[in-house]
């Protein structure tokens, strides 16, 4: 097992047991590969998509991971995500990543130093790209974003065409993709198709007045199983990875695995008499006699405050209500009456032998994706 810790205590020293801890199967990220795989077949390229530090992950595992598993093509949000990934692991001289914004003029001289595809929505990105690889001498890769209506970044569809033509000529820019984004992945038909529809129509008027094809891409982890027209060249698979859903109460077919177990430990536990309250606010009240134990996490951890009074823990294979409002390092449980739970114990808050993300998730009127990205630096990761 390879250890990854966060947080550096002063000395050098580190407690042997953390109170609160990620579990990383790498195991089961490699089998959630393999599941998009399988429905993509080789027609598709394959993208793992390792922004914000892979979704909690850990990016630099991550991305060794799946590089020793075949992808060459990694997405992140930014250049310093990039570059960050980058001097953490050592990507193979045949790998590539892109960064998904929209850049700054005064970054672009980073994407040439560093070798990473850059976003262009608009001409005046285009001509300083140009401008600036050309007193340089290099040669910069670049992948057009079209807003075919995610509404975020983008060229307009009517507009891609003129964008496009101003990338082939300058000598100094190299377009390695066409790109889009779905906003209902998940819905193969309306909004979705008329996205694709619009997204095609400039992509093969492109590649029809050129006579080359270029590398398309517009399938994230929805799309790929809803839509397989959508997958294209290439796909995106980002929560999918990861082992949860795009969309928690209704799960895609594909059997995936989580990858991440969140999990902390019980550091007290009390008898309490009836009407004892918890918490800030008061807004739990034992109802008779109860054991309540206090575990090591809370929300800058990564335990939503929204989840107060509305999320199971696992202790020792058995669930247990959370009660009292969420208070930033701890949160409390109702034991009832049990008396097996004892200070050291694992609690999992999410994960294979707990409540799955999703179910989290959906308690917290959030999505899955938030609650991996939100498991803070402070809580330890382990690789396995």
């Amino acid at each position: 097992m390879t250890s990854v810790i966060d947080t550096n205590i002063p000395g050098g020293t580190t407690p042997e047991t953390p109170l609160s801890e990620a579990l990383i199967s790498l195991d089961n990220l490699r089998h959630n590969l393999e599941c998009i795989r399988a429905v993509t077949g080789s027609g598709s390229r394959i993208m793992g998509i390792v922004k914000a530090n892979a979704y909690g992950h850990g990016a630099p595992e991550v991305t060794a991971t799946l590089e020793s598993a075949g992808v060459r093509d990694f997405g992140v949000a930014n250049i310093y995500e990039a570059i960050e990934l980058q001097r953490a692991h050592r990507l193979r001289d045949d790998s590539r990543i892109l960064a998904f914004a929209s850049p700054l003029v005064q970054h672009i001289g980073l994407y040439l130093e560093h070798g990473v595809d850059m976003t262009v929505c608009d001409l005046s990105t285009v001509e300083a790209a140009s401008a600036i690889a050309s007193s340089t001498g290099g040669r910069l890769r670049v992948q057009v974003k079209i807003d075919t209506g995610m509404g975020r970044i983008g060229v307009a569809p009517e507009d891609a065409l003129q964008l496009l033509a101003a990338i082939g000529r300058s000598p100094n820019l190299e377009l390695a993709g066409i790109y889009t984004h779905f906003a209902e992945g998940h819905d193969p038909n309306g909004f979705t198709a008329i996205q694709l529809e619009r997204f095609l129509q400039v992509t093969d008027a492109w590649e029809q007045s050129g006579g080359k094809k270029v590398t398309r891409h517009a399938a994230s982890s929805g799309a790929i199983v809803s839509k397989p027209e959508a997958r294209l060249d290439m796909v995106r698979p980002g929560i999918l990875l990861y082992g949860c859903h795009p969309v928690d109460s209704n799960p895609t077919p594909l059997q995936v695995r989580p990858v991440m177990q969140f999990q902390s430990r019980v550091i007290f536990v009390k008898e309490v008499p009836a009407g004892t309250t918890i918490s800030y606010n008061r807004t739990w009240s034992a109802p008779g006699p109860r054991r309540i134990a206090t575990i090591a996490a809370g929300y800058a951890d990564g335990i939503h405050r929204t989840l107060s009074n509305r999320m199971r823990v696992f202790i020792g294979g058995k669930p247990f209500a959370q009660v009292g409002t969420v208070t930033m390092d701890q949160i409390m449980v109702d034991l009832g009456d049990d008396h097996s739970v004892r200070p050291g114990d694992i609690a999992v808050l999410f994960g294979w032998d707990g409540p799955s993300a999703a179910e989290q998730a959906i308690a917290a009127s959030t999505i899955s994706y938030e609650l991996l990205c939100s498991v803070s630096r402070r809580v330890r990761r382990e690789f396995r």
